[in-house]
């Protein structure tokens, strides 16, 4: 098993001691390492039957599950056994022994339903097995089904639109497999030879009559008719004459038994590990060993308190636990690709945030595939939240990873300059000349070092300036240089710098562009995975509906022919709201939808958002008609620099905040350009 232990022999997992039901500890220990789905093959029967048999056959074993031997019932509560699926690869077949129903020791029958409804709860597909032929009799100890409506519900409240909680039992109940042991009659039905499976579904037919005895026999029938759409039978020879051999069954030779009934138990395992279907609930939610943990420990906890087990709380439950793991998942995928993917100091933002968009990507899709039920898109918010967080980390980080290596380039580079300087290299005639000559050389060996990363510019534009002092004070003392001259070189240097300013300001520009384009694709990709998993929700919700209806729709026409006309003129108000049900599902897609990506738009919208503070910088500046054509202005050849200064100067407002307005999202645009030709409010642009 890839993720989760290999069983050597079962262990109890639901314990029923003095009439309670609780769970062992070791067996949630061991379900909650299965991380792959799981295949649940449950058996229930009356006690001293030999389920526990069949169930070792399907482990391969002959010895596991205890085989009785006397009258008493050996097996106690819910015993667990899980294994690697021997025809499902990456699956996981979890087999479920119970208790034998009806012993005579129990003293509250109560008890024997809650093992039969914890089985049809837990499993994938439900084994009841029973001795010598589907009788009456056989039909009313079946008396266990009738009671389902009682101890399992589907919705948590009572239904407004008329459909009975039951119906809907067919989208998560199991499949229902009948094996007959002991049978020894022909499969023949009015001398002609029919199939198991013809069998039992002709023991399921209902009787005619309406007598209260009729009543309470057809009752079984109508419950497994309607609630497990899936039927199988199987039936059993005696596995052997010989009492001896029986009572010992575990230690009985393949060929001292029956060869019929080995071939009959053959052609059983066979169809389960190909036909036994993967553990899922309402809507398809796939169940794995550590959900299946969940379910366990859910249902027992309802039966313990006196309350009824509910698959829509059971699934809220479920949800909150898996959609926290998913949403922890995401976040380690998007922090370990990330940690694999970029190497430190990137060259430009552009390339960081490209590694992040791709790692996003993936780390929202792993969520969409493990979450469910996100109720107001709580958790995908919470997502957001933490690969922005863990983004801005590694764009610091890049930063810090570039201004260190810049800083040691620059030292290493300017370490004959620093000395010279020290020695008073250029303190001589013609001294500003070298010392020009051997700054640009400095500035020619920068720049051809390769990834030096997004600070390069802003780490060289200080080294400049911590070299400006220097300079003038060269340039001063240059007794080889007129006064004319002199004054030409301080100007070129004040130009210079003024350009280099002006290139980290467009530089800074350009990064903040990039960050509001980052978190643009960021939402866009939140929003389309968001909407093709809402459709695929939908058209699985669809799907069962239509399945729930197909299947009533049968029931119904098998009625009519079958003579019940009255019955199957009762189900017409059910299958009408079915039809109700299906079409509103149908034709409310758009509505619904955009609702919730419209919630979830807003959610994400107030994360990436900038400060308030700023917006209201942002109002307030723009009040000024010079600044606002200025800041809005597209042209090339816009002076930034000035620009900035000014309105640090008159405003407040910083070249960043500047930038954000001047690229920044459109919305924010057109409201400032509303508010300067005043057809907008005069406030503050809410954050």
């Amino acid at each position: 098993m890839a993720s989760g232990p290999h069983m050597t022999v079962p262990i109890c997992l639901v314990e029923n001691n003095h009439e309670q039901l609780s769970v062992n500890q070791r067996a949630l220990e061991i379900l909650d390492k299965i991380s792959q789905p799981v295949v649940v093959v449950a058996i229930v029967g009356l006690y001293r039957t030999g389920k526990s048999y069949l169930l070792n056959r399907l482990a391969g074993q002959n010895h596991g599950f205890p085989l009785g031997s006397t009258v008493q019932s050996k097996t106690k509560g819910i015993w667990l056994w899980c294994m690697p699926h021997p025809s499902m690869p990456n699956h996981t077949l979890v087999l479920l022994d119970t208790e034998g129903l009806g012993d005579v020791a129990k003293g509250d029958p109560k008890n024997d339903s809650w093992i039969f409804a914890l089985a049809v709860l837990l499993s994938s597909s439900f084994v009841y097995n029973s001795v010598g032929t589907i009788t009456h009799q056989a039909l009313e100890q079946l008396h266990y089904v009738t009671e389902l409506t009682e101890l399992i519900r589907t919705k948590s409240s009572l239904r407004q639109d008329g459909v009975d909680d039951s119906t809907e039992f067919v989208s998560f109940f199991p499949d229902f497999i009948w094996t007959v042991r002991d049978f020894s009659l022909e499969l023949k039905l009015d001398d002609y030879p029919i199939t198991e499976d013809e069998y039992l579904e002709n023991s399921l037919k209902l009787i005619p009559g309406n007598s209260p005895r009729i009543q309470a026999s057809n009752l079984p029938r109508e419950c497994i008719r309607h609630f497990f759409p899936k039927r199988k039978c199987f039936v059993f020879d005696r596995p052997t004459n010989d009492k001896k051999l029986l009572a010992n069954m575990e230690n009985v030779c393949e060929d001292q038994l029956d060869p019929k009934f080995l071939e009959q138990t053959n052609n059983f395992c066979s169809y389960i590990f190909t036909h036994a279907k993967t553990k899922t609930l309402r809507e398809g939610i796939m169940v794995t060993g550590n959900r299946l943990r969940t379910l366990v420990l859910t249902y027992v906890d309802a039966f313990s308190s006196g309350a009824v087990p509910c698959m829509e709380n059971a699934i809220i439950v479920l949800a909150q636990l898996e959609n926290s793991a998913a949403v922890q998942k995401a976040a380690d995928h998007y922090g370990k690709q990330m940690a694999q993917r970029v190497s430190l100091p990137t060259d430009t933002l552009q390339e960081l945030l490209d590694v992040h968009a791709a790692c996003e990507r993936e780390a929202i899709a792993v969520f969409m595939e493990r979450s469910f039920k996100d109720e107001n898109q709580k958790f995908q918010k919470n997502l957001v939240e933490i690969i922005k967080d863990k983004k801005e980390d590694f764009l610091l980080q890049n930063e810090l990873e570039s201004v260190k290596y810049c800083q040691a380039t620059l030292n290493q580079l300017s370490k004959a300059l620093t000395e010279n300087i020290s020695a008073g290299t250029f303190s001589v005639p013609g001294g500003h000349k070298l010392y020009r000559e051997a700054k640009d050389m400095i500035g020619q060996s920068y720049w051809q070092v390769p990834r030096k990363g997004v600070k390069a510019n802003e780490v060289f534009q200080s080294f400049l300036l911590s070299q400006a002092a220097v300079e003038r004070s060269i340039l001063q003392a240059d007794k080889a240089l007129t006064h004319a001259e002199k004054a030409r070189a301080v100007e070129r240097a004040n130009k210079e710098a003024a350009e280099k300013k002006q290139e980290l300001l467009r530089q800074t520009l350009q990064e903040q562009q990039e960050r509001m384009e980052a978190q643009q694709k960021s939402f866009q990709e939140n929003m389309v995975q968001l909407t093709e998993k809402l459709e695929r929700e939908r058209e699985n919700m669809i799907r069962e509906q239509s399945m729930i209806l197909e299947h009533k729709l049968r029931i119904q026409q098998d009625l009519l022919n079958e003579g019940f006309r009255k019955k199957s003129e009762e189900m017409n108000a059910e299958i009408k709201q079915l039809k109700k049900m299906i079409d509103t599902t149908k034709n409310d897609e758009c509505d619904w939808l955009a609702l919730v990506l419209d919630r979830l738009g807003h959610e994400i919208t107030s994360i990436f958002s900038p400060p308030g503070k700023l917006l209201g910088h942002v109002v307030e500046a723009v009040l000024h008609a010079h600044f606002l054509a200025d800041l809005l202005s597209p042209e090339a050849q816009l002076d930034l620099l000035a620009l900035a200064e000014e309105l640090e100067q008159e405003e407040g407002l910083s070249f960043a905040q500047v930038s954000w307005v001047r690229k920044g999202n459109r919305r924010a645009r057109r409201r400032v350009t509303q508010v300067s030709q005043g057809r907008g409010p005069q406030d503050r642009i809410p954050s």
